[in-house]
Formats: structure tokens, sequence, C-alpha cells
């Protein structure tokens, strides 16, 4: 019997006049891995940040952890916020763009959402926070600012924040876009770590050697359509679309 911790709907999503997403749905079991790739402007991160109401969707569904979330013409009230805030309880985000907060400590960044969110005390986030920024490889950085960090570090530090919610799944933007190979090996170490523990990830991602070594699962989206879906060593080795295939002799 499968274990599903999230399912996504038909979800669509025009911005104006562009429709950027189709109708997509996906089902993800707990303690998947999966990657996202496609085409710059094909629509990965806006349906991403759909699955955690960060983009609205016009229509379609989501739920995770049994929590779920409907949208139909483009209506949005009080009610969907209260059920976005509580379906985002589940969820951890790390961006291309770190967004940590400058003018506050590594550990200070990690604690402050499980404090003034779930109200946890500070004696205990502090332990929390601290646990994980030694699982992350930043323990000896915990009072440093963000400025003082290298790309890879910030980002390290980004999942650390994420993962002090304690979320059901990990949600990750192009997570090494911003950053040279031999740092993003530091960040997608983390994220290989993670997935032997057991924690569900969803990763928009254009680097295909990470897709293909730690995915469970590879999506191919083109047009806001999810063209091909598949095992990676498949759909890298012997993809079933020609627009797959044409996409990744063009990548690789």
């Amino acid at each position: 019997m499968t274990d599903l911790v999230l399912q996504a709907k038909a979800i669509v999503k025009s911005f104006g006049a562009n429709k950027i997403l189709q109708g997509i749905s996906l089902d993800v079991e707990r303690g998947e891995l999966v990657s996202i790739i496609g085409p710059s402007g094909c629509g990965k991160s806006t349906f991403l940040r759909c699955l955690n109401f960060l983009e609205h969707p016009d229509s379609g569904s989501v739920c995770i952890e049994n929590i779920m979330l409907s949208c139909s013409g483009g209506h949005w009230s009080r009610k969907h916020e209260a059920q976005a805030h509580q379906l985002r309880s589940h969820v951890g985000m790390v961006f291309q763009a770190f967004n940590l907060f400058p003018h506050r400590t590594v550990l200070d960044n990690v604690m402050m959402a499980p404090m003034h969110v779930k109200g946890v005390s500070s004696v205990e986030v502090r332990d929390i926070a601290c646990n994980l920024l030694e699982k992350v490889g930043l323990g000896a950085l915990k009072e440093r600012y963000p400025d003082s960090l290298s790309g890879g570090q910030k980002q390290r530090a980004a999942i650390a924040r994420a993962l002090a919610m304690k979320p059901s799944v990990m949600l990750y933007d192009e997570p090494t876009s911003a950053l040279d190979p031999e740092v993003s090996e530091e960040v997608l170490s983390v994220m290989r770590d993670l997935d032997t523990e057991g924690m569900t990830q969803i990763v928009v991602t254009h680097d295909m050697r990470f897709a293909r070594a730690a995915s469970d699962r590879v999506l191919y989206i083109e047009g806001g359509q999810i063209v091909e879906s598949g095992e990676p060593e498949l759909m890298f080795a012997n993809p079933t679309h020609e627009r797959t295939r044409r996409f990744l002799r063009t990548i690789l």
C-alpha cells in the first residue's frame, strides 16, 4: 500500500493571457526524491510554488498530509489563506536566492520560524537549530552573519532553516543554479543525506547529474505539462518522447 504524502491534481495557472500550467497532476510517496527538469520558462518553478500556494493556482487542488486545498475560478478567500497556512506548516521551501535575514546570525535565522510560527521555546529551538547546523556542516559558523558565508554555506543554512519546521516535504527551486559546481556539491550532498534519512523532496533543477544519480523519479515538463515521468536511468538512457530526447541532447 502506497503512502502518499503529496497529491496535486489538475493544477492550472495563468499570468494574464499566458497559460503557464496546463493542468498538472502529481502524486509523491513518502521518502521519494523527485527531480523536475525541463527548459527555462516551461512552468517548473511555477508548479513548485503552487504546491505550497506561494502562487495561487487558477484551478486544481493540493493535498499534503491530508490537508487539502482546492481552487477554482481564480477565487482566493480568507478561508483559502488559512488553509494554505496550515498546509505550509508541513512544507519546507529552499529558494535559489537563499533568502536569509542578513541582520541575523545563522543560528538566529534557523531559530526564528519555529519560535514565531509554532511558539516553540527559545531553549528548545536553540538545541534543534544547533543540531541541524551540525547536520549541514555549519556548526562552527552558527554565530556568523550570512554576508560572511559562501554561497554553498548560505544554501546549507537555508536548508537547516527549512528543516527546523520539521516539514513532511522539502521543496527546492533551483537550489544550486547560482553556485559553482564544486560548491554545489556541498548542497547536493546534504540533500542526498536527507534522502537516505527518508525525507520527501521535490527538486526543480538544471543539474542533470544530480537528477540522474539521486532521484527516485524524474519528471520532464515542457509547455506547462508533464511530458514524461520515470526512473532516472530509463529517462536519461532511453526517453520515450521526442521532446524529452531533444531536451536531453541539448542540455547534455
